[in-house]
């Protein structure tokens, strides 16, 4: 199927109705994810097709020829949906009818609008995204009322790292305040990723955005702005990966988790293989124009000269992800959670998926929500969440 934004729009039916009429079996949820001809939509793709067998599947994005293709493979569910995402009318066209829209259409920096969650809210469609923009996360958040007046349930940062990395962190303060019956103090998040992780240029723009970026981070309450790619520290994240040096960036996890989980000082490191990479980004932060790294087009060019230099990496290296995330309790004790995949590009697909799985089975209230939040994913769901975001872990620990 292709869209043509030139039809007139059907008035969409009531959330509710919807819900009701998958309660009773009457049809399988349709979800939509938007950048499906992607690495990291088509990872969600085959994720949700694997996990949950029984929905429509469709896979939206521009290349009519890769997109027929790739829906091709999931057989007789999916089809393809030629969509673009800043055209608004085409958005609420290709919108009709779905139950749930996963946004994977990156880079989220330097974006102004949120163009398709603005869509789902006028369409009554159920929303994830895996933004890993700050302010991106922040405008969407911006439209809370506006999703909960429609009766709309929004997961905003719901990929791996943000977005698993959130719901752990919920899990550690949790259990900090309900076992340990201690105040946390300081949360920590660190990530490693051999080369690019396999997930593509879009992964890389991103990185290269980031760095134009100042690093927000908490210390005491107070809100502080560090240069990006620096603060190194070696962490061991644990059989399998071992010790790395993981830097500073600003994202969009740190901000959330201060306000929502009540953490008075909270910070996020990044850090790849090999030794060079790091090397090479913190060159990059240190010696390129701030502006150069704002801006879209110059972004793009670096990206088409480096990527394939990225992919040779990534052959040598592979696309090994690791998340380690440590809360520090008033009294000078501390745990953590610690998760491994050897493959990030297949498991940020798996992770998206278990948060469609969470707002399809109930467990999201209306309105946009950030991940650790309650009304976003259920206390009660989130150890589910967790095991189905792991699967194919090599290595995962809550609580140690």
């Amino acid at each position: 199927m292709i869209v043509r934004a030139c039809m007139p729009l059907p008035s969409p039916p009531a959330v509710g109705e919807a819900a009701a009429k998958m309660k009773k079996g009457l049809r399988s949820p349709r979800v939509l994810v938007l950048g499906g001809t992607g690495r990291v939509g088509w990872s969600t793709a085959t994720a949700l097709s694997k996990l949950r067998p029984d929905l429509n599947i469709l896979i939206g994005g521009r290349n009519q020829e890769k997109g027929k293709s790739l829906a091709s493979k999931l057989e007789k569910r999916s089809e393809f949906v030629q969509v673009d995402i800043h055209d608004a009318s085409m958005l609420e066209e290709a919108l009709y009818g779905v139950d749930l829209v996963v946004h994977a259409a990156g880079p989220f920096q330097r974006e102004d609008k949120c163009t398709v969650l603005e869509a789902a809210i006028s369409t009554k469609t159920a929303y994830i995204d895996v933004c890993d923009g700050v302010e991106y996360s922040w405008r969407a958040k911006g439209l809370h009322e506006q999703a909960k007046a429609s009766g709309v349930p929004a997961i905003i940062t719901a990929g791996i790292c943000p977005g698993v990395s959130n719901v752990m962190a919920a899990e550690l303060v949790l259990a900090a305040i309900s076992e340990k019956a201690c105040k946390p103090e300081r949360l920590s998040f660190f990530y490693y990723i051999a080369g690019s992780g396999g997930v593509g240029p879009t992964t890389l723009a991103s990185s290269f955005y980031l760095l134009g970026e100042d690093v927000i981070t908490y210390n005491k309450g107070e809100e502080i702005k560090l240069k990006p790619y620096s603060g190194v520290l070696n962490i061991d994240f644990g059989k399998g990966v071992g010790k790395k040096n993981v830097y500073l960036l600003n994202l969009p996890e740190v901000k959330s988790a201060f306000k929502i989980l009540d953490v008075p000082t909270v910070s996020a490191r990044f850090g790849s293989d090999p030794f060079f990479w790091n090397w090479g980004m913190r060159t990059f932060a240190n010696f390129l124009p701030t502006e150069s790294l704002r801006d879209k087009k110059k972004v793009s060019k670096l990206v088409e000269v480096i990527d394939p230099i990225v992919r040779t990496i990534d052959g040598i290296a592979g696309e090994c992800v690791s998340m380690r995330v440590d809360l520090e309790y008033s009294n000078g004790q501390n745990i953590f959670g610690l998760f491994t995949h050897r493959k990030l590009s297949k498991s940020v697909g798996y992770a998206a998926t278990a948060f469609v799985m969470a707002i399809l089975e109930g467990n999201t209230q209306p309105g946009v929500w950030f991940p650790e939040e309650p009304e976003g994913i259920e206390t009660k769901a989130r150890k589910l969440l967790l095991k189905r975001a792991t699967q194919g872990a090599t290595n995962f620990m809550m609580n140690k």
